[in-house]
């Protein structure tokens, strides 16, 4: 398969996460400006059972593209892709396991590694999109700012990361239920 053709496959996956975060966002907007009370409700009964599930998909297929990226594409990650990978790849192992267990209560632990992920990934495509934007620990053969992928005119590398790592978070949030943190209330 060429790269081309998997870093589109990748871009309608992006494309794909990044709608369904949008229609989450109005979700939550429309059910708590009461306009139509209950559509977050709906939405967990549905999605809910499979969020767990669902969020460690997006964790492995975000680690087994960065790692076609790198070792199959032969992109060489800079430093700001690492630290993206850094925050990713234990969240393959984390989001498996509370799927496993069914502990929506992990979102504790992993809302915060992705979300600094996500803020990496903000910073990787300002570095990318301004030029002259401190980089920091970047390599001259491994540029911050070299654009190695653009997909349907915005969807880079970091944007894919962004894209994982947000649609990670909304799964976590708007989905995993409420009362998941019952059990760790009532040993208190």
């Amino acid at each position: 398969m060429s790269v081309l053709a998997v870093t589109t496959f990748l871009a309608i996956l992006v494309i794909t996460a990044l709608v369904a975060v949008l229609l989450t966002v109005l979700l939550v907007a429309l059910d708590r400006s009461r306009l139509l009370p209950g559509t977050m409700d709906a939405a967990r009964s549905v999605i809910g059972p499979a969020a767990l599930w669902l969020a460690a998909v997006v964790a492995l297929v975000s680690m087994s593209g960065s790692l076609y990226l790198s070792e199959v594409a032969g992109f060489e990650p800079c430093a700001l892709c690492w630290y993206q990978r850094i925050a990713m790849y234990p969240l393959v192992v984390i989001l498996g396991i509370a799927a496993v267990r069914g502990d929506a209560g992990i979102r504790r632990y992993v809302a915060p590694v992705a979300a600094i992920g996500a803020a990496i990934s903000i910073w990787h495509i300002g570095v990318e999109r301004l030029p002259g934007l401190p980089s920091g620990s970047c390599s001259l053969s491994a540029p911050c700012d070299l654009i190695w992928v653009e997909r349907f005119g915005f969807i880079t590398i970091p944007v894919m990361a962004l894209a994982g790592f947000l649609a990670i978070l909304t799964l976590l949030f708007a989905y995993a239920g409420r009362g998941d943190d019952t059990e760790t209330e009532t040993r208190s």
